[in-house]
């Protein structure tokens, strides 16, 4: 073999080590950076132990506290019923671990970033006995994708989904659930429960009775009743919902009127009593033992009470 043989040889080996090398220094710079944007703002084994969550408290923001396995928001001193789906999506974004890569580890950037403790939107969520979590939002990039954040307390930034700024600047009513029967939220009141349900105004009563596989109907006369048209009113009446709570009309107004009686298999009825509708078409309703009227929209309370044409079989 002659030496410019061995020369190139020689030469070919470095370079293949050398890119062999790079390519280490590289994927370990790639780990690396990973495992420090890798981050979770609040360990998912923590969200069973919230009790309590406070959305810009000095900006008469939002409060949400759990009783009994139950959601509340508390508005002016009253609790009403919390939509539990969107507290759980939004303990979601901050118990799913995600790229939030450091932006800064000085003070000095804090204002920067919009997040110093003076103009950060603020996120503090409790459990029985400490707080678990307390958390600044500042500014968004330039690009609108990202928001910074970190930890009160602590120095470090950094950036991450943006979407939890709807949470911060959504109203109130965005928070209820305005389910006139709340449980029937995602889904989890089944109707095969209901046995009985009546229906009455100034006009008439209805009365619609479970009888095995069929239903009976009496107050008005229905010649070919349809089942699925029958049960497909009175899934609308479980999930009647309003669009707020109303503070004009109280749950002992005389002008509740009418009624709407739902008699479970288990030996619970629920008892509504709503308005006739205002020029507007929007009626209010109080549901036994809250203590809170709900606002029915016109389009949603003008399907509470049908003519007979609308149980027949087509």
């Amino acid at each position: 073999m002659t030496y410019k043989k061995r020369f190139l040889i020689l030469v070919s080996v470095i370079a293949v080590l050398a890119l062999i090398y790079a390519i280490s220094v590289i994927s370990n710079s790639f780990i690396i950076n990973n495992r420090s944007s890798s981050h979770v703002w609040l360990e998912p084994k923590s969200a069973q132990r919230v009790t309590r969550i406070v959305i810009n408290e000095e900006r008469q923001g939002t409060e949400l506290v759990k009783r009994n396995d139950q959601w509340f928001v508390l508005n002016d001193n009253v609790e009403f019923p919390a939509r539990r789906i969107r507290i759980e999506d939004f303990l979601s974004v901050l118990t799913t671990r995600s790229t939030w890569p450091v932006r800064s580890n000085s003070a000095s950037n804090h204002a920067r970033f919009g997040i110093n403790e003076e103009n950060a939107n603020r996120i503090v969520v409790y459990g029985e006995y400490s707080v678990l979590l307390d958390l600044l939002i500042g500014n968004e990039d330039v690009y609108r994708n990202e928001s910074y954040f970190r930890k009160s307390g602590f120095n470090e930034v950094r950036a991450g989904d943006s979407s939890i700024r709807a949470y911060l600047t959504s109203p109130v009513t965005s928070w209820y659930n305005l389910r006139l029967i709340p449980e029937s939220e995602g889904g989890n009141f089944d109707i095969s429960n209901v046995e009985r349900l009546i229906v009455s105004n100034s006009a008439q009563t209805q009365t619609f009775s479970r009888r095995n596989r069929t239903w009976e109907i009496s107050g008005i006369n229905v010649e070919n009743p349809s089942i699925n048209s029958i049960e497909n009113y009175i899934r609308s009446i479980v999930n009647l919902e309003g669009d707020d709570f109303a503070n004009s009309v109280s749950r002992d107004d005389p002008l509740l009127t009418n009624r709407i009686s739902l008699e479970l298999g288990t030996g619970r009825i629920i008892n509504i009593r709503l308005t006739e509708a205002d020029e507007t078409g929007r009626v209010f309703a109080h549901v036994s033992g809250k203590d809170y009227v709900y606002s029915i929209p016109a389009w949603s309370a003008g399907r509470i009470f049908r003519d007979a044409s609308s149980f027949e079989t087509q």
